[in-house]
């Protein structure tokens, strides 16, 4: 038992060490997903024509606390748009 362990601690440390590296650019790459999403969601605001506006106008509740991240991040201090008030 105190083997399989001891194992099973090894095979963690392993994990842990090959994927350090890596970890700022999934990261990075996560961020760049969720601002193309949020671009696709808020496309037809801006004046980019959205197909599936529709079907994306009930994500808007869930998405307005990531907006407020994503336009600080960007640099924006007040909501680049007026339909949605963040701050």
């Amino acid at each position: 038992m105190e083997l399989t362990e001891k194992l099973k601690k090894l095979i963690r440390y392993y994990e842990e060490v090959i994927s350090l590296p890596h970890k700022r650019e999934i990261a990075a790459e996560l961020r760049d997903e969720d601002d193309l999403f949020l671009l696709l969601l808020y496309s037809e605001m801006i004046g980019i024509p959205n197909p599936v506006y529709y079907y994306t106008l009930e994500l808007y509740p869930y998405m307005i606390e990531k907006f407020h991240d994503w336009h600080l991040r960007m640099g924006m201090e007040k909501s680049p748009l007026t339909g949605i008030r963040c701050c």
